[in-house]
């Protein structure tokens, strides 16, 4: 009964958080799109929030890229990765 408890309450804890929370708090994995005809720039985390940094694409921009962001822990558990990818049209 215990384990049906704990695992019941396992569930409902990580479908409550947003996809930031899971990645930055439990480890894991997400993928953000980056709109068409926007460069990615930078990103970075506030608390809970996941902060994108983008410019307008110009014709020097020619090529389009996928960035992972990833988390180095101390212990080497619970590491999340996020996959940045610019849009073509």
């Amino acid at each position: 009964m215990k384990k049906t408890f704990f695992a019941l309450l396992a569930i409902a804890t990580l479908s409550s958080c947003t996809d930031n929370e899971r990645v930055k708090n439990f480890g894991g994995s997400a993928i953000m799109e980056i709109p068409f005809n926007q460069k990615f720039v930078n990103v970075t985390w506030k608390e809970n929030e996941l902060w994108v940094l983008t410019k307008q694409r110009t014709n020097e921009d020619t090529t389009y890229n996928t960035y992972h962001f990833s988390e180095k822990s101390s212990w080497g558990v619970m590491e999340g990765t996020y996959t940045i990818t610019e849009i073509r049209k």
